[in-house]
């Protein structure tokens, strides 16, 4: 089962490079983040001609919006709306097999790391708690459930994960307090990093480059916002994992790249 998740910054604006990128990779799924589009212009008919006939979509006009696009049937669609907004920043399908996949959207959190002065940054560290409260509540539930997790993050947990750690650690994304909000989540489900299953540190790997840079590459001063996890039942499933970073040398390209991992399930 391979899965991709991509925040592709206006999937109207670049439904040309997400069926390129369909039509090279063939994922079985892929999950998209910040889409900037209401559900009634979401272009259902060009991932339906692409083979991606499954879909759940929860969208809204100019900002955020996440959807699953699937060549594997759903058994199950949901959805879940964190802090009291309802700003489509979590979608979520159960597959045949019992496997949940979860698409976030995180908050970025401003510029300043400062929630006296930064709603943002409040309303991030917020939805991160709620997360954290949300899934342990899950857990009990279901200790059993099977999950993989996914979606932009906005935060860039280890030194590897961004070009610069000393000079990031004053930087929304990889202050200390998002970082160990972060973990708190992540121990909430003993979830497991698929990617860095495969690429270890302390390589460094990066999802996103700053559109302010003329040649991102060169420069490669980058973070790795955008991740892959699951469930601690799933360890040892990983295939392989991977950024498709050449996705970033196109056209009018996302800030984002493509963020790939393989399944055996």
């Amino acid at each position: 089962m391979k899965v991709v998740s991509w925040n592709i910054n206006s999937v109207r604006l670049r439904i040309e490079q997400v069926i390129k990128f369909l039509e090279e990779q063939q994922p079985d799924a892929l999950c998209l983040q910040e889409l900037k589009c209401p559900d009634e212009h979401f272009p259902h008919e060009a991932f339906e001609a692409a083979g991606y006939i499954h879909r759940h979509n929860h969208g809204m006009k100019s900002y955020n919006g996440v959807a699953i696009l699937s060549r594997l049937p759903f058994a199950k669609t949901d959805i879940k709306h964190f802090c009291g907004k309802e700003d489509r920043r979590h979608c979520m399908v159960t597959f045949e097999n019992g496997v949940e996949l979860h698409n976030f959207y995180i908050p970025a959190g401003g510029d300043e790391p400062d929630v006296t002065i930064n709603e943002k940054f409040a309303h991030k560290l917020s939805f991160l708690d709620e997360m954290t409260a949300w899934w342990a509540e899950c857990r009990v539930a279901n200790p059993d459930r099977k999950a993989i997790l996914v979606g932009d993050f906005n935060i860039a947990p280890s030194e590897n994960d961004v070009w610069s750690h000393k000079q990031l650690l004053k930087v929304v994304s990889h202050t200390p307090i998002e970082v160990e909000k972060l973990e708190a989540f992540r121990k909430s489900g003993d979830f497991v990093d698929s990617v860095r299953e495969i690429v270890e540190e302390p390589e460094k790997l990066f999802s996103w480059w700053s559109y302010r840079s003329r040649d991102w590459r060169a420069s490669n001063k980058g973070r790795r916002l955008d991740h892959v996890w699951m469930t601690p039942n799933m360890a040892g499933t990983v295939r392989t994992a991977s950024v498709y970073d050449l996705a970033r040398d196109w056209e009018k390209p996302s800030d984002h790249a493509p963020v790939v991992v393989e399944f055996n399930i």
